[in-house]
């Protein structure tokens, strides 16, 4: 079998430890939430009415209180994470969601990826945890084949995804990717003694690096087309087709320039309140590894991801319709709402923002790559053990949250040496 590219491994193809001060409050913190008032609040209020809500008349055989609790809630629902929009900002607002109603979550069988790049197979899933009926939510990384998502999830599951400006996007993948990524890697090599940027050589004669049959390019043109699992090599006759399948089969296209917006409408979505969705930006590059792209460059860009720029302009389309079906007055007064209840959590946990990795423990310390410096947050301190568990979650790396996660009580299994 070809080599995986374990874009995020690095240390991690072993176990995370998460046996530091501040982890061991994390199994005992969580509240069970919302409580049974606040759910008949919202039936009450007509919001889980929708042809998504799991149907009540057959409450799943066997299952445990802290299982139904998502069931009794929210309908199940595939987050789609694509890579340098945001997402992990929306995963980390999913599972700490999942975690606090107890969703069964349908893990990768290896590691916290469903074996990217290849398209995601059922195959791929761990088992069924013990108690469980049926899998709630599913949103570590893959390239979605939608047949075969759908041989795991419910019939009534609800997908959504988030898409970001493909110039910025490309730009971020590129910076976050360039020693990983072979065809980035090797401009990046090309550049010496050139005293131009990796991205600047790549974007002159991007063919001259690029093989479309190396595996682990995927991400090297097209990126959100190729986890979207388009083909994202070129143009062809199928794309209109892609297109209006995707259309259909998402209840929700997040944008990441409208954010909070986007978040709004998926609190809609889910019946979830404004607290529920307030959030940490996670995964965030330094100011420093960020580059200011001139317009040439951005053109360059966008043409060598001209399906990115298709996708994106087809699916803020979509996403401003739905925000005029909401209500655009209404959008606009619930994000601002939004806004303050994710200040005010912030203040309540942040000592520190936007700290540099060296100056973070290893719980809170994101991964790195060679090329870019992501930067975490610090806890406040004299928080209730409470107030301290819901805030560490708040802050805490995707791949410190997978290992968490011991629904299956074991270890996070590591991927095997080819």
């Amino acid at each position: 079998p070809h080599r995986k590219v374990h874009h995020k491994t690095g240390h991690l193809d072993s176990q995370i430890c998460l046996d530091s001060n501040l982890a061991c409050f994390l199994d005992r913190t969580y509240e069970l939430r919302p409580t049974a008032d606040r759910r008949n609040q919202r039936r009450a209020a007509g919001k889980h009415t929708s042809p998504l809500t799991p149907n009540t008349h057959q409450p799943p055989k066997h299952t445990p209180t802290a299982r139904a609790e998502w069931q009794r809630a929210h309908p199940p629902m595939v987050f789609l994470k694509t890579h340098r929009t945001g997402s992990s900002t929306v995963q980390n607002i999913l599972f700490r969601l999942g975690e606090r109603e107890g969703a069964t979550f349908a893990f990768p069988s290896r590691t916290y990826q469903f074996n990217y790049p290849d398209r995601f197979r059922a195959a791929f899933v761990d088992e069924l945890p013990e108690g469980s009926s049926q899998f709630n939510l599913l949103c570590s990384h893959m390239r979605l084949d939608l047949r075969e998502v759908r041989k795991v999830m419910p019939q009534n599951t609800v997908f959504i995804t988030l898409l970001r400006d493909p110039i910025k996007t490309f730009e971020s993948v590129f910076g976050y990717y360039t020693s990983i990524i072979p065809a980035f890697f090797s401009a990046h090599r090309a550049t010496a003694n050139k005293g131009k940027s990796a991205l600047s050589v790549f974007l002159d004669s991007p063919e001259t690096f690029w093989d479309p049959k190396e595996p682990g390019n995927g991400l090297a043109k097209n990126p959100m087309s190729f986890d979207m699992g388009l083909n994202n090599q070129k143009w062809n006759g199928s794309w209109p087709e892609d297109l209006a399948q995707l259309e259909e089969a998402f209840h929700l296209v997040m944008i990441a320039e409208h954010f909070d917006e986007s978040l709004v409408l998926l609190g809609a979505l889910l019946g979830l309140e404004h607290a529920d969705v307030a959030y940490l930006r996670l995964n965030a590059r330094a100011g420093n590894c960020v580059m200011e792209l001139d317009e040439n460059m951005r053109e360059k860009v966008r043409s060598w991801n001209m399906l990115d720029t298709l996708l994106y302009d087809f699916f803020v389309q979509v996403f401003w319709e739905k925000a005029a079906q909401f209500g655009l007055e209404r959008l606009k007064a619930e994000a601002a709402r939004l806004r303050a209840s994710t200040e005010k959590i912030q203040q309540k946990c942040v000592s520190r923002a936007e700290v540099p990795p060296g100056e973070l423990e290893d719980l809170l310390r994101p991964w790195q790559t060679e090329t870019a410096t992501i930067m975490g947050y610090e806890v406040r301190g004299n928080l209730s053990l409470q107030d301290q568990g819901f805030c560490v979650r708040m802050m805490l790396p995707e791949l410190q949250y997978h290992s968490h996660f011991k629904q299956y009580g074991r270890d996070m299994r590591a991927t095997p040496a080819d």
